[in-house]
């Protein structure tokens, strides 16, 4: 046994070297893009890997007040809270529906949803801009909200019938037999059972939407959003690298935080479609 358990740990050891590695690699960028945020331009071009000696905010000010990012990130939290909370209403209530009742093509719908994973936002793109353009929603938050709604609606639609299939019919006959009615029994029943998948799914989208530029750039042309702001702080020939490392380290830090507090979460809700169906 003692030789088992020497083994055990020897094992672990090796395992632990690359990870530590792989995770290095992972924070090093983070650390790299701070550490410039803090320097001055001239202190970059002298230095551009060295320590920040002599640490200054100017940088998050300057891309705050002139490079307009507070505006930015205001259009980020209002189309990201946005879709965010549409998609949990609506993937709620198809998941329920898919999963848990019984009518015609009721598994054809749902391959079909399956099949729209496969297709890549850039087919679509065109028609996309087509239709927008066409309902009048180019340049409005309500525009990019329904956009990122029809973009993660199919993986959100997914994994939240995955989950609901896992969960006991039972507790659905049983309110039925109380007299609930079908929206009821999801409001009552079903919604507090499939919490743990929509604070998963909640996450998970929040990261989609605020990570998202394309279709923001596409959607919001007057208007940008905090990555899109970003992306032009970038000059056509020369480009303020400590102001765009403030930018990226504004637009990382609420990402940031929510997968530290909620990664347990996250890497769960990752699993539910593997494990449920």
């Amino acid at each position: 046994m003692a030789a088992a358990g020497r083994s055990e740990r020897r094992a672990l050891w090796i395992a632990a070297v690359p990870m530590a590695i792989l995770a290095l690699s992972c924070v090093y960028p983070v650390l790299f893009a701070l550490n410039n945020a803090l320097k001055s331009n001239r202190a970059y071009i002298l230095d551009r890997f060295g320590l920040a000696w002599e640490p200054t905010s100017a940088n998050f000010v300057q891309a705050w007040t002139r490079a307009r990012l507070g505006d930015y990130f205001l259009n980020s939290v209002i189309v990201t809270v946005g879709a965010v909370t549409l998609l949990l209403l609506v993937a709620s209530l198809a998941g329920f529906v898919l999963a848990c009742l019984r009518f015609p093509f009721r598994r054809l719908l749902f391959a079909l949803i399956l099949a729209s994973l496969m297709i890549p936002v850039q087919v679509v793109l065109v028609p996309f801009y087509r239709t927008i353009v066409g309902l009048h929603l180019l340049n409005t938050h309500a525009g990019l909200i329904l956009a990122y709604t029809a973009f993660f609606l199919p993986f959100s639609v997914y994994l939240m019938t995955a989950f609901y299939a896992g969960l006991p019919r039972e507790l659905i006959e049983a309110a039925r037999i109380d007299g609930a009615s079908f929206r009821q029994v999801w409001w009552h029943v079903m919604l507090p059972l499939g919490r743990p998948a929509l604070i998963t799914l909640g996450i998970l989208n929040t990261l989609y939407c605020w990570n998202d530029v394309l279709i923001s750039l596409l959607v919001l042309q007057d208007k940008r959003t905090l990555m899109v702001g970003i992306a032009a702080l970038r000059g056509e020939y020369t480009t303020n690298v400590p102001l765009l490392s403030a930018g990226l380290v504004v637009a990382a830090a609420p990402i940031v935080v929510l997968y530290v507090v909620f990664q347990r979460r996250i890497v769960s809700g990752i699993a539910v479609g593997a494990v449920k169906g």
